[in-house]
This record gives C-alpha cells, sequence and structure tokens, in this order.
C-alpha cells in the first residue's frame, strides 16, 4: 500500500512549558477534520511514542479534544492542551482564546498573551492520607506529607535537593492504584518544585505536567498563602510554570516551541 492509498493527518511536535526547544514536555498534536477510530488514535500515540499525543477534531466546536499515552487514553493532560494550542493559535490563525470540548474533563480554554498560553482547568480536590511505609521505601526519602487527588497521589517532601535527587521503584509505583506520583517541596528559586512519575499509564517519568499543577497549586497555595505561584519540574528536561488558583478553577500559564511538522499515513477504513 502507497502513501497515496492512506489517510493523511496533519501532525506537529511542540516542545510545552519551555521557551526553547529540546526541554520541558514534548507532545503530539494530530489536526483531525473527522472522526478516527480509537484503535487507531491508540496506535498513532504508541508509534509517537510520546508521554502524550492529543487528537483535536477541528471540524467541531469547540474544538474536541482527547489526549492518549503510548498505552492508554487519559482524562486530562495539561502540556498536551498547550501544545495543541500552540498549534491552533498559529496554523487556523485563531485570535485569543481556543475553547477545547473533552469528553472526560469538560470544557477547557486557553488564552494567549504575546508568547504566553495560559490554561484555564478544573482545580483539584485534594485529600490528607497516611503516609505508607511502601511510598517512603519506593522513592527512598522520609515523606512529610501526603494527599490524593483525584487521580494522582501528592507526596511532599523536606526540600528541593530531595525532589531532584529521587531514583524511584518504578516496578513498586507501578502497582499502586494512582495514574501519578508527585514528589513536591518548596522551591529556592521558585514557589514549589516538583517531579511526576506514572509508571502505570506508561511514562516512568513525564518532564513537565500540567495537570498535576492543578492538585500542586492548591496545595501550595494554601501552604504559603498566596494565590499566584512560580513552579519548577525538576526533569531531565525541564519546565517551567506561573499558576494561579482562581475559584475552582486552576490557571497554568508556561510557553510552547514547535519543533517538527509533518504527516501521518494510516490505512483507510
Amino acid at each position: 500500500m502507497g502513501v497515496k492509498d492512506r489517510k493523511s493527518i496533519p501532525f506537529y511536535q511542540v516542545d510545552a512549558f519551555t521557551s526553547k526547544v529540546f526541554s520541558g514536555n514534548p507532545a503530539g498534536v494530530c489536526l483531525l477534520e473527522g472522526p478516527l477510530e480509537d484503535q487507531v488514535m491508540q496506535q498513532i500515540a504508541a508509534e509517537n511514542n510520546l508521554a502524550e499525543t492529543a487528537f483535536i477534531r477541528t471540524d467541531l466546536k469547540p474544538f474536541q479534544i482527547r489526549w492518549f499515552t503510548p498505552t492508554v487514553e487519559v482524562d486530562l493532560c495539561g502540556h498536551a492542551t498547550l501544545a495543541s494550542a500552540f498549534v491552533l493559535f498559529n496554523e487556523k490563525n485563531i485570535k485569543d482564546v481556543i475553547r477545547f470540548q473533552s469528553l472526560r474533563s469538560g470544557e477547557l480554554t486557553v488564552t494567549k498573551n504575546e508568547d504566553l498560553l495560559t490554561l484555564d482547568f478544573p482545580s483539584d480536590q485534594i485529600i490528607p492520607i497516611d503516609i505508607k511505609n511502601e511510598w517512603i521505601e519506593a522513592i527512598g526519602s522520609p515523606i512529610l506529607e501526603a494527599y490524593t487527588g483525584r487521580t494522582d497521589l501528592i507526596l511532599r517532601v523536606e526540600n528541593e535537593a530531595v525532589v531532584k535527587a529521587i531514583q524511584p521503584d518504578f516496578e513498586s509505583i507501578k502497582r499502586w492504584p494512582y495514574v501519578g506520583v508527585i514528589v513536591t517541596a518548596k522551591g529556592t528559586d521558585v514557589d514549589f518544585v516538583s517531579r511526576f512519575f506514572g509508571p502505570a499509564v506508561g511514562i516512568d517519568e513525564d518532564p513537565v505536567t500540567g495537570s498535576a499543577h492543578t492538585s500542586l497549586v492548591v496545595y501550595w497555595s494554601k501552604k504559603l498563602k498566596k494565590t499566584k505561584l512560580s513552579a519548577r519540574q525538576e526533569s531531565k528536561r525541564r519546565g517551567d510554570l506561573l499558576c494561579e488558583i482562581n475559584g475552582e478553577r486552576a490557571l497554568i500559564t508556561g510557553n510552547a516551541q514547535l519543533y517538527l511538522k509533518g504527516e501521518i499515513y494510516v490505512p483507510n477504513h
């Protein structure tokens, strides 16, 4: 089967939450003009082998958005939403605001202010829980506080140096009943730092996780008694975010950079 016999899908790879390529969190963005089978979207995400690939139905208003890791569809993904908005702002010549409709997280908006993009997401509800010894063993560090959000486990450790040094036991974490495990601490030159581990959904460590900050901004805004906070995710690629709590909404702001533009060819059905 030649390329001419297959369906062509515009594809973009964008580094999110960074002002330069080769840092931040890379996401795939596929622009669709109609429906695509779930199985094919999952196969594309696996083939891309990025933390997330977003699929945007541009024929619908608001645009429909779905997110797939290499192994599963997820409820919400911040960096892939930021990447998708970046592509649409630049490719579709949209001025200031993009609205997405998601199947699992409702309506999401992204606003543009010069080079900065702001995600408007529902803030998480976090609940304090008792610390388990297996968590301490798996991350190799004492834990000061533990909370659960809608999908993730949040663990606060002593300081930024501890966050950077953690070498978790991914096989243990994979068995826990959470999409991801967030390790966080107060920052030295930012308000707070974090790392995100998601082996249960095929991502040992995610470089920069927008959705995790819908939980972190709730925790740290109460802890630091401020509504606007600066954050850094301390992965190897690192990423910088500005976070704001606004009622039941979390505003997550960052930059994005285009790395790749091309086409994906899939069989016609």
